[in-house]
């Protein structure tokens, strides 16, 4: 689904249409069925190198956070929590009037950019000899994994998608990643990572087509125990490319005057 109109796109627009996208759920607990309604037989497993990941990839189904159970919070966490006002989910504030650091085209940081790719967005995986990139199509964004062996630093300045390394165990691709920006959040329901926070990453590429992807977050200033994902499971879109999509504040002013406001029923003196 593409969200852009002539004149560019909304953050907004992209957090409201959440609400009318393919369930959040994966709902698909049998084989697939043919035309005639029986099961289809499964597909043939295709040649490919579990250790390039390659391509252009897009969540399949799945929940828009870690997993369905958050962690217990601090007092710290529960009170960066309660002072986020999201436009989407159970806590959504009406007309739009949140603050999501997405509404004003900050960078959603890390593992947030995962969770966008449900079926609106994908992101594109490149490696080099010694660094893998991930390419985000929303806010045509990047993330750099290096792969040369160096150690993550003991304090690194914060950084919105964080200092990440990663190394292979197996056909696993495991990334770590500290050294977070606060000001981020970490789903589109608010839920606040914290700068102790460390991120593990777990990669395998099943078959030519699936990407299997496993997160643990520890972050003890926020959470009283380390919050463990879902499996997320990604498909690789054939010859896929990743459109220019920039958030661009201009638009996004323009598009509250012209959509937001009228629609909140909020008239401006």
């Amino acid at each position: 689904m593409r969200l852009a109109a002539a004149s560019g796109f909304s953050a907004l627009a992209v957090i409201a249409s959440l609400a009318i996208a393919p369930p959040l759920h994966s709902q698909d607990a049998g084989k697939a069925k043919g035309k005639t309604g029986k099961a289809e037989a499964p597909a043939v497993s295709v040649p490919h190198d579990p250790k390039d990941l390659r391509g252009v990839w897009r969540r399949q189904g799945g929940v828009l956070t870690m997993s369905n159970e958050t962690p217990p919070m601090t007092a710290w966490g529960k009170a960066k929590f309660d002072a986020t006002k999201p436009v989407y989910g159970p806590r959504a504030v009406q007309g739009g009037f949140g603050n999501d650091p997405m509404s004003t085209c900050d960078p959603l940081g890390m593992p947030r950019n995962l969770f966008l790719e449900v079926s609106i967005y994908p992101y594109e995986l490149q490696q080099l000899p010694d660094r893998v990139y991930q390419f985000f199509e929303w806010a045509h964004s990047y993330r750099v994994i290096w792969t040369d062996g160096r150690e993550l630093p003991k304090d690194p300045d914060p950084q919105w998608m964080g200092y990440s390394v990663g190394k292979w165990e197996g056909d696993v691709f495991v990334v770590k990643s500290l050294g977070f920006d606060e000001r981020t959040w970490l789903d589109h329901f608010g839920n606040p990572l914290s700068d102790d926070m460390t991120l593990q990453e777990r990669y395998h590429r099943v078959d030519r087509d699936t990407l299997e992807v496993e997160m643990v977050i520890n972050a003890p200033k926020a959470y009283t125990k380390p919050w463990v994902s879902e499996k997320k499971i990604l498909k690789l879109v054939p010859k896929g490319e990743i459109q220019e999509l920039f958030c661009v504040p201009t638009e996004e002013q323009r598009f509250n005057e012209l959509v937001r406001d009228p629609g909140s029923g909020i008239v401006k003196k």
